[in-house]
């Protein structure tokens, strides 16, 4: 690969753990950032597709994004009455696929609200070789 996201880690001298471990912490850092930079964020049905691709792409630009993809639930997004009453994004609306790649491992993780745990629960649903 010749994506600066994914030369030689000058940091790896700080890590005392494995590439599947590392993978997982990167993923971690990535949806958390989401997560509390996002969250609270004035949102419409007009500006919904903007905000994922904005959060999509600032997130592609960290280190050892392979992808993401962001989708937000269109169906709790409803208008409110009043000057001065909007809808604000949730964590419970976030619907999140991430893969990260640290050396030879790929962490993929999800991001997704569990209804029966009522909560936005970010998760890894596998970590593999390349």
């Amino acid at each position: 690969m010749d994506d600066k996201r994914f030369k030689k880690d000058i940091a790896k001298k700080y890590f005392k753990c494995t590439a599947s471990e590392r993978a997982a912490f990167e993923a971690g850092v990535k949806l958390g950032t989401i997560y509390h930079q996002f969250v609270g964020t004035p949102l419409s049905l007009e500006n919904v597709e903007y905000l994922e691709k904005a959060i999509e792409e600032s997130i592609k630009v960290q280190p050892f994004v392979k992808s993401v993809k962001v989708r937000i639930d269109r169906s709790r997004i409803t208008k409110k009455q009043g000057f001065y009453k909007y809808l604000t994004l949730h964590g419970d609306m976030l619907n999140i696929d991430l893969e990260v790649q640290y050396e030879d491992k790929i962490a993929i993780c999800k991001l997704e609200y569990i209804q029966e745990m009522d909560y936005p629960l970010m998760y890894i649903k596998e970590i593999r070789s390349v």
